[in-house]
């Protein structure tokens, strides 16, 4: 990932495409866990991808790239959050959820909407995404003994759900 990160950072827009390619998965789950809405996880994700490209430059260790990211993705879904705080729909009309292929998914996003928002972002970053409880720490800007909390305390919430579902 270093060589696509160097030559994206050169101007490469075909190393720039499979870097983001690859990052893709990580980055809707987390937006989807975010923001709880397609759409708005796609505009979140474009966003990212868009100031990536402009931004990357500016990006000092390669090594930091998948972090760098992240927190740029986590800025544009609180944005987006920020957003909706300020609109007042005047009828609230519930969509109908889509249809995961994949049982594991439902059963994911179903066990993630029993957690606190703050617990939720850091199971997330550390199961799905594979970061190490410093490397959130840098992405939040908490220090890696609160992240270290806050999974204790989200394992703790799911265990307590699955307790009162059984």
């Amino acid at each position: 990932m270093d060589d696509l990160v160097k030559r994206a950072q050169r101007g490469d827009a075909d190393a720039f495409t499979k870097l983001m390619q690859s990052q893709m998965q990580n980055m809707y789950k987390i937006a989807r866990a975010m923001l709880r809405d397609d759409e708005d996880a796609a505009d979140a994700i474009s966003d990212t991808i868009l100031i990536c490209w402009e931004k990357m430059g500016q990006l000092k260790k390669t090594e930091f790239f998948k972090t760098w990211m992240t927190r740029i993705l986590i800025n544009q879904c609180n944005d987006i959050l920020r957003q909706r705080k300020k609109v007042y729909p005047v009828e609230e009309v519930e969509e109908v959820p889509a249809v995961l292929e994949e049982y594991d998914n439902v059963e994911w996003m179903e066990t993630m909407k029993c957690l606190d928002e703050k617990y939720r972002l850091v199971m997330i970053l550390y199961y799905v995404n594979g970061l190490n409880t410093e490397e959130i720490g840098s992405v939040l800007h908490i220090p890696a003994s609160t992240v270290r909390t806050r999974l204790a305390r989200g394992r703790s919430q799911i265990a307590a759900a699955f307790c009162r579902m059984s």
